[in-house]
């Protein structure tokens, strides 16, 4: 039997939400809404933004946090759920509190600072996990605490000259000089002095005489050092300081975002990207959300000329998308703008799957650029029921129909199988939205999904003979695939690197019914 839904209150929340509000349908912000998210700590790599947060358990009244989850995009809007990497029984010496952290990459390995209860202690902790890959798994890098104070919401920022350093605290704000292993520090834990002049001056609280609050977020720009900070519990607001040093003296530069978003807490994180720069914070604007149910957005802005940070609101509009998605390669599921009634899943592919999917749901993909058309759709199932119906739709979810895939039962949630659909009408740059509908109760799981575009050309230029390709400047995100007689060798090029890659057979990859050609996937891609 399929369990229970894990969200039925922000699930039928969402759903009234759309009917009442039509414009939130089409909002980006925030970018998850399948589980509450928390404490964003973006990280840029190989091109693409990997999104690391806490995961507020629904209903709760406190911060009931027994996990890490990760998400990643190469456009900013469309995010793929990686699941959860790393929770609190990651770390053996750990009993609770999978709270605000950050992710670095250093010595080919991605370590994961993040604050736990030490069991032995009582006391937040700070440990790490670590890992070959951007999505896990991790494990303890140490096991035990790498510093331990009681304090919390650990950034590591490794500046030119290699040295990193290790950033936490609430009430005191504390440092350590990491050694090149990530894993140990140099000398003993130093605090940076809180003065109104550094940090802002409060008022109210004596006890706390300056705006610092928890949360630090420290990076380096154009030589001037930068810390983003929470600010004056509670509602707490986001300021920032800067600094000719990683340790100071700092100075109090103002308010990124003023208090807002139903949430007394917020948390930042600032990365560029693609060009452009990009504010994550949390607020509580999904359905149920609140101070402990919250929920992770992103902005993008632009520096002043002289290198302060600009005012920042919260939008429901989100960040722009940074230019479109494919559609004539396989496309995960869980790769997601919007959604309404949906959820995720591990899936015994491999990866997770988009599940718990009832009548009427559907999963917005922004961007979609279909060019000249679109001949038919594949998509990647399975149903302990009966199945249902995979209608694809442009515009909304009531938008255009193209195609309508019908899903059988496969005698399990995990028996998969693959069904196609022919498609008319899908042209151009569209968002395209999967809406399932079917029978009472639970349909089907989605997996991954593929276009076939209407010239059979694989959604790329196929090159027949003897063919000489030139460019001139970087060439990035371009593939060319080169196929011998039986379609089993292939080419790619990025950023005029080149590596050959041995394309599987058709149907051996487990997707029945194979592929003419199959894409090559460029090694900056999470393979799941």
């Amino acid at each position: 039997m399929r369990p229970a839904p894990r969200t039925v209150l922000c699930t039928v929340g969402l759903l009234l939400a759309a009917m009442l509000f039509p414009s939130l349908a089409r909002a980006d912000n925030p970018i998850v809404q399948t589980v509450y998210t928390a404490d964003p700590a973006p990280l840029v790599h190989n091109g693409r933004v990997y999104l690391y947060t806490g995961h507020d358990e629904d209903g709760s009244t406190y911060f009931t946090m027994k996990e890490w989850r990760v998400w990643s995009s190469a456009d900013m809007v469309n995010w793929t759920d990686h699941g959860s990497p790393m929770n609190v029984a990651t770390f053996s010496w750990a009993s609770a509190d999978a709270w605000a952290g950050q992710t670095v990459y250093r010595n080919g390995k991605f370590y994961w600072y993040v604050p736990v209860k030490d069991r032995a202690s009582g006391q937040m902790a700070i440990g790490v996990g670590v890992s070959a890959g951007p999505i896990g798994p991790f494990t303890d890098a140490i096991g035990r605490p790498l510093v331990r104070n009681g304090e919390i919401d650990p950034t590591v920022f490794i500046d030119d000259n290699g040295q990193a350093y290790l950033y936490w605290g609430n009430p005191n704000l504390w440092y350590v000089r990491l050694n090149p292993d990530m894993i140990s520090y140099s000398g003993s834990p130093a605090q940076i002095p809180l003065t109104t002049a550094g940090f802002g001056a409060r008022t109210g609280n004596t006890g706390r005489p300056t705006l610092y609050e928890e949360g630090p977020w420290v990076y380096k720009r154009n030589g001037l050092y930068y810390n983003v900070f929470a600010a004056k519990c509670c509602s707490e607001f986001i300021g920032y300081s800067t600094a000719p040093g990683p340790t100071g003296p700092w100075t109090y530069r103002g308010t990124v975002m003023p208090t807002q978003g139903s949430s007394f807490t917020n948390h930042a994180g600032v990365v560029d990207f693609n060009g452009g720069s990009y504010f994550f914070y949390h607020n509580g604007a999904l359905p149920g959300g609140g101070g402990f149910t919250r929920s992770v957005a992103v902005e993008k802005f632009t520096y002043n000329a002289d290198g302060t940070i600009p005012t920042i609101t919260m939008t429901t509009a989100g960040a722009p998308q940074v230019g479109t998605l494919n559609p004539y390669v396989r496309q995960e599921a869980e790769t997601i703008a919007w959604e309404s009634g949906v959820e995720t899943e591990p899936s015994g592919e491999g990866g997770m799957n988009v599940g718990f999917i009832e009548n009427g749901d559907h999963v917005k993909v922004k961007g979609v650029a279909f060019g000249t058309g679109a001949s038919s759709f594949t998509a990647r199932v399975a149903s302990g029921t009966s199945g249902g119906r995979i209608e694809v739709r442009l515009g909304s979810a009531t938008g255009t129909l193209v195609g309508t895939c019908t899903v059988p039962g496969t005698g399990g949630w995990q028996n998969w199988t693959s069904v196609t659909c022919p498609m008319s009408g899908a042209t151009g740059t569209r968002d395209v939205f999967l809406r399932f509908a079917g029978g009472s109760g639970y349909l089907l799981n989605l997996n991954w999904w593929q276009f076939t575009p209407s010239d059979g050309s694989g959604g790329g230029n196929l090159l027949t003979g003897t063919t000489t390709v030139s460019w001139t400047g970087p060439l990035t995100n371009a593939s060319f695939y080169v196929e011998t007689a039986a379609g089993t060798d292939g080419l790619y090029i990025d950023d005029a690197s080149f590596q050959w890659q041995e394309l599987r057979a058709n149907g051996a990859d487990g997707h029945p019914g194979g592929h003419p050609r199959q894409p090559v996937i460029p090694a900056r891609l999470p393979t799941e």
